[in-house]
């Protein structure tokens, strides 16, 4: 055999053996629904988990928006054809937790893949909102959110306002989207996730409840309980604010996202998340605040409520599969990771670790206001500001656009907005019930 012959052989070998060391990686499929910067995040960490070790491979996939990603994953399951790992947002849980088979528990994952897994090293208003009544963890902990207040400090300034002084009461939000329009600004005041932040959150943060039986984490028999004389009067200032131009609606979900960074809305409320995309997009300075509260209510303001997703392992899958899920799941836990996810993205750090290396770092004096997710979630919940945990929730929540809608177009009064969203609401409380009694 000639030299040339003989480095082709050499060449050949190697190649099929790195072939084979290729294929014999599992390969551990997760679908998401994280785009943009958020989307980068997570291929950046499905990449840094396939760097350190050479057992698994994970592969990241985006489905589309959260209610997008929920309908893929369950359609696949149905079909045989489902992904290892489903992200699936804080309003789907109650849906996962009553889909007996076609999910494995996080705990029971993190078992069988060889991993500790301590559900308390989990700050305890996260982990807690993905437990079962048994105390068994049903799903690991992901992209928690809570709600925030984000205010355009360059807009403040030109108003007359302080621009070191974010606005704590609705009261004081009313004055400062007066003084903003006054100086010229058409959007003083937006919101995305309108359920989420001006009704669910809401609700926790003055202590009242947005459902009966602890707003279902009593029970499948809750219904809707968002009709109280305070829920009617925030609406009604959110009505009249919009009236006067003070409060634009920008659409359902997270579309109105877009408007804080680029500056064309100077005051919003949305998720923490959001904090990736404005520290990336805004070319203004920016503060972050508590989500506001009426100073009257007694024990306002409590705590905000979880939002964002978490990671649901699929049923049905090879021992090898689960073990590659518990590596990444243990991979995520880390507090350096969790540390720097949450420094880029504004989401929580999910354990108390990282919070408190993030603390130690100096992140939060160096980027003030980026702590005011965390703090407002690690205040002590009571029975009314734990979390809501309610079938079909996401209809419930398609149902509160379409009523709230008619509100800012002028076709329905709060009080009869709110009435029919809980009549309607009700109704997919019952169906769920009734399918799910055994």
């Amino acid at each position: 055999m000639n030299r040339r012959n003989v480095v082709l052989s050499a060449s050949l070998i190697a190649g099929l053996a790195a072939a084979g060391s290729a294929q014999a990686q599992v390969q551990v499929q997760w679908w998401h629904a994280m785009s943009g910067p958020l989307g980068e995040w997570v291929a950046d960490l499905a990449k840094d988990f396939n760097s350190k070790q050479k057992e698994y491979v994970v592969v990241p996939t985006y489905k589309g928006t959260y209610g997008e990603t929920l309908t893929a994953g369950i359609a696949a399951f149905r079909a045989g054809t489902a992904p290892d790992i489903l992200q699936v947002y804080e309003v789907g849980t109650a849906t996962m937790m009553a889909s007996k088979g076609a999910i494995k528990p996080v705990s029971e994952v993190m078992t069988m893949g060889g991993a500790k897994f301590d559900p308390k090293v989990y700050i305890p208003a996260v982990a807690g909102y993905y437990t079962a009544p048994n105390g068994q963890m049903l799903s690991l902990p992901f992209n928690s959110s809570t709600t925030v207040f984000y205010y355009n400090k360059d807009a403040f300034k030109a108003a007359g306002l302080d621009p070191n002084t974010a606005p704590k009461t609705w009261p004081e939000v009313v004055l400062a989207a007066a003084k903003l329009k006054a100086s010229g600004h058409k959007c003083p005041f937006t919101t995305s996730w309108i359920s989420w932040t001006q009704l669910e959150s809401f609700s926790t943060w003055h202590n009242v409840l947005f459902a009966t039986l602890n707003n279902g984490f009593g029970g499948l028999g809750a219904r809707l309980a968002f009709g109280s004389p305070l829920h009617v009067r925030h609406f009604d200032n959110l009505s009249n604010m919009s009236k006067q131009g003070l409060f634009v609606y920008k659409g359902r979900d997270n579309k109105a996202d877009v408007s804080f960074p680029s500056g064309e809305c100077a005051m919003m409320t949305g998720s923490s998340g959001l904090y990736a995309r404005v520290a990336k997009e805004a070319k203004f300075a920016y503060g972050i605040s508590t989500l506001p509260y009426y100073p009257d209510v007694p024990g306002a303001p409590q705590n905000t409520i979880i939002g964002g997703a978490s990671l649901w392992v699929m049923g049905g899958k090879k021992p090898e599969t689960y073990k590659g899920v518990a590596a990444f799941f243990k991979y995520l836990s880390q507090p350096e990771v969790q540390s720097a996810s949450h420094k880029r993205t504004g989401y929580l750090p999910i354990t108390t670790a990282a919070y408190e290396l993030t603390d130690k770092s100096g992140f939060y004096k160096e980027h003030p206001g980026t702590d005011v997710a965390v703090t407002q979630m690690i205040r002590k919940t009571t029975d009314k500001s734990r979390g809501i945990r309610l079938g079909n929730f996401n209809q419930i929540r398609t149902i509160i656009d379409e009523e709230t809608e008619q509100i800012w177009t002028g076709k329905k009064t709060p009080k009869e907005a709110l009435d029919a969203a809980i009549k309607r609401g009700d109704e997919q409380l019952e169906r769920f019930q009734a399918a799910n009694k055994g």
